[in-house]
């Protein structure tokens, strides 16, 4: 690695400390790896949180009148952006996999003379213990409800109920999480995983 190049990843790690410092953050706040933050707004981080930004950067964004909230014990793995020009609500005890998107705004419209505008925000909501998979992206407007489980790869464009399964795209809702040995199946799979250390947790 050449100077110049040790110069910006410098750079980008101490930018990244002065937003997050900037932070609301919770008791025992857990980061693994450099995080790429940009905190113009108002970032809530709650207790026991952690955040995995290794192999792959996760990046946090609060625009200039954004709101971005992380509840207690909340998870969120490696290689994802989460971005927040109006409202990202992210409840307690939720898990998100790696590389998810989470973004209030589209930041283009789709009419082809006015792509240089920015379209209005709309909010997401994850209730508590909402579990995303990898690759899951969230549009704005969304509210995903409590204990619900999306499917690795979906493409969330509606609201999804609480305690069900969805998965697709669009995602679209498979069955209900209803029944005894889905919960334990779910709550046994995040448990385990929590319980893993760190390197196992990646892999």
């Amino acid at each position: 690695m050449n100077l110049q190049q040790l110069w910006q990843d410098g750079r980008a790690v101490l930018r990244a400390m002065w937003h997050f410092r900037r932070a609301t953050l919770g008791q025992r706040v857990r980061v693994w790896g450099p995080l790429r933050v940009a905190n113009y707004g108002q970032m809530i981080i709650g207790d026991r949180v952690r955040l995995v930004s290794e192999p792959a950067v996760l990046e946090l964004v609060a625009g200039r009148n954004g709101r971005l909230e992380i509840g207690e014990r909340s998870f969120i793995n490696y290689g994802g952006s989460i971005s927040a020009h109006k409202l990202v609500k992210i409840g307690p005890r939720c898990n998100i996999g790696p590389h998810v998107l989470l973004m209030d705004n589209n930041f283009h419209r789709l009419e082809p003379d006015r792509r240089d505008e920015m379209p209005p925000s709309r909010p997401i909501v994850l209730e508590e213990n909402v579990f995303l998979g990898a690759r899951v992206i969230v549009l704005g407007g969304v509210t995903i409800g409590r204990d619900s489980v999306v499917g690795a790869g979906s493409v969330v464009t509606r609201d999804i109920p609480p305690g069900v399964i969805a998965a697709g795209n669009p995602a679209k809702v498979i069955r209900p999480l209803n029944d005894e040995s889905d919960g334990r199946l779910a709550q046994s799979s995040i448990s385990n995983l929590q319980s893993l250390p760190l390197e196992e947790q990646l892999s």
